[in-house]
């Protein structure tokens, strides 16, 4: 689970995590804590977020949950409020907040596109809006949680595609304007990331594992902890003059899909 950072990298800092209570967002909390970092969960379900924060504080690191739902801005102003009252002024915002589910556009319900979008897209512009008085400026990165659907369509995947897509222009959109206060935003856009929610609805079983796993050049589906390295580094003094981008970690899937089956074509046909 190590770095090439060294120890405490992020000592002194506070952290806030939206959708922190588990999967990549909770593997993200969960490295900034091992380096030093106080940080905030925000989530629907308190007892979920105190499950979260107490693993991480087992482990020596400060952690606090908030509950609050990213498509109420009232709630979720209060919330990163509160954190802020708790742990100071925040310094790396992460929003991560996220829905899906596998459908086709004609038996996906209007409400059902709209419950994605608003917690994808809506849920990350309420986020960085919520938060702005209370970002370190300057020196506070944003970190949103986008996907590869955001630029490689998807079937089964328009709410998300839509939604994602979005996230990337709100985050490019912001490194412009408020670049000036000293504040970076950054789209982290992960792949197939194994042992999450997400993964464990796209790909079901073995058989849809393997025809994922047949798309990724390097042959593999992400770990989690891969996501939360490349938001260590984008938070870090190494990223400081990074804003406005979005770092794809997939392994090479959205490069094609027509890598993998060429050169299975090429296999079967050397060993004809």
């Amino acid at each position: 689970m190590g770095t090439a950072f060294g120890d405490k990298i992020m000592n002194g800092k506070v952290a806030l995590v939206t959708g922190g209570g588990s999967g990549i967002n909770l593997a993200i909390a969960e490295r900034f804590a091992e380096h030093g970092a106080k940080v905030a969960l925000i989530g629907r379900t308190q007892e979920k977020l105190d499950a979260a924060a107490k693993g991480i504080e087992a482990k020596g690191g400060t952690a606090a949950g908030f509950s609050a739902d990213v498509r109420d801005y009232e709630a979720l102003a209060s919330a990163i409020g509160s954190a802020r009252e708790k742990f100071g002024e925040i310094d790396i915002l992460v929003c991560g907040a996220a829905g899906n589910f596998p459908a086709p556009a004609i038996g996906m319900s209007a409400n059902g596109f709209k419950a994605v979008v608003d917690i994808d897209l809506l849920g990350t512009f309420n986020t960085c809006r919520a938060a702005y008085e209370h970002l370190r400026k300057p020196g506070a990165s944003i970190i949103n949680i986008s996907a590869t659907q955001a630029f490689v369509p998807m079937a089964m995947q328009a709410h998300v595609c839509a939604a994602k897509a979005g996230v990337d222009m709100v985050t490019r959109t912001l490194a412009l304007e408020w670049g000036a206060k000293g504040i970076r935003v950054n789209s982290i856009a992960p792949g197939a990331v194994d042992d999450t929610e997400g993964m464990k609805r796209l790909a079901p079983n073995e058989k849809a594992r393997a025809f994922v796993t047949r798309m990724i050049p390097l042959g593999r589906f992400a770990e989690k902890g891969e996501i939360a390295d490349l938001a260590l580094f984008l938070c870090s003094d190494s990223a400081r003059f990074i804003t406005g981008t979005v770092m794809v970690c997939d392994g090479g899937q959205s490069l094609g899909s027509m890598f993998s089956e060429m050169l299975d074509m090429a296999g079967k046909q050397a060993n004809a």
